[in-house]
């Protein structure tokens, strides 16, 4: 039997979850999941240039853990741009350190943490907001 997953950090959630070349109906295509731990290491590696072992102590994980993480995420991601499929972030067991709030009215994004309860946005006062983490379904576990 495996050992259980722990819960792995990842900073924030992205901004956009769904990806698919233009042109191309997104039921015709094959979908790639790239679960949230594999877009925070890619996060990590790639777009910041963290090395292995500054990327895992980030995500409170093993350099190791992270080696693989990021050799599955480029994969993936690397299928989607050149086999051209859909491509979805979600899954995996995480906790979000920072979160982040869209204004549905006046577009307006801000970061929080998540011991703040925004009702409002702090720009145009709606009261359309989005918690972006709530839609990866966290939220007060993530304090």
């Amino acid at each position: 039997m495996p050992r259980p997953q722990f819960n792995r950090i990842v900073h924030e959630p992205p901004l956009y979850s769904d990806f698919k070349p233009i042109g191309v109906r997104a039921r015709n295509l094959e979908q790639i999941v790239l679960t949230l731990d594999e877009f925070e290491a890619f996060r990590l590696a790639d777009q910041l240039g963290f090395s292995h072992a500054l990327a895992a102590n980030e995500m409170e994980i093993s350099r190791s853990t992270f080696s693989r993480l990021i050799e599955k995420a480029r994969k993936k991601v690397a299928d989607f741009i050149i086999q051209g499929k859909a491509l979805t972030i979600g899954g995996g067991t995480v906790h979000f350190r920072v979160n982040i709030i869209q204004c549905k009215d006046c577009g307006h994004m801000f970061k929080t943490n998540f011991k703040e309860s925004i009702t409002e946005c702090p720009s145009c006062h709606s009261k359309s907001i989005v918690n972006l983490a709530g839609g990866f379904g966290h939220g007060k576990c993530c304090i």
